[in-house]
């Protein structure tokens, strides 16, 4: 995560900040190569690229798609629910519609419905022709960060 080139919310909470710096949105996040464009409640964007998270005939792996919707939409989450709350993932879903072998995927997360208490975000993932590849659903519950 390059934290520099994030376009983040003016209200953003900066502990919540320095923690997606620090960790480059996580060991799993970094490992696959995702890079967090637009970070926000109600929208937020990142890409991953296909080579090296491909299954065994090629194609850009079904759990790849949903480790970047989860990662977005988790990440949305958080920033709804703000300072000293977390957001954990209570389910998540994902359709995948057509495959792609190369390039760079690109996943636009949006708010479904944000509440105190939960939050369901849609992330649609597309290929470099802005075809759709697959839609995830999250729902993350938010909670008190000393009660999880």
């Amino acid at each position: 995560m390059k934290g520099t080139s994030v376009k983040y919310p003016d209200d953003l909470d900066p502990e919540l900040v320095a923690r997606l710096i620090e960790s480059g949105g996580g060991a799993l996040t970094r490992k696959m190569g995702i890079e967090f464009l637009e970070l926000g409640a109600e929208r937020s964007v990142a890409t991953m690229p296909v080579e090296g998270n491909t299954q065994v005939i090629g194609i850009l792996h079904g759990g790849a798609h949903v480790v970047l919707g989860e990662s977005l939409g988790s990440i949305s989450s958080a920033i709804h629910a703000g300072p000293g709350r977390i957001a954990m993932g209570i389910e998540v879903n994902a359709t995948h519609t057509r495959a792609v072998r190369e390039g760079i995927v690109t996943a636009t997360c949006t708010a479904i419905a944000l509440s105190r208490t939960l939050a369901t975000h849609e992330i649609v993932v597309r290929d470099e022709q802005e075809r759709r590849l697959s839609t995830v659903r999250i729902t993350n519950i938010l909670k008190d960060r000393h009660t999880s």
